[in-house]
């Protein structure tokens, strides 16, 4: 479950999932749960 994860390491599990291109569904289902907590994303952070 993802609602037990502190943001600070969904992110960083987002970051790593990134990085070593696991599987799309994976990144989407954590992209997912990112947005949902109104999270800035990595990627996003520069602009």
């Amino acid at each position: 479950m993802l609602v037990l994860l502190s943001d600070e390491m969904l992110l960083e599990a987002y970051h790593h999932a990134l990085r070593m291109q696991l599987d799309r569904d994976f990144i989407y289902l954590l992209r997912t749960e990112i947005v949902r907590r109104n999270l800035v994303l990595p990627d996003e952070q520069a602009g």
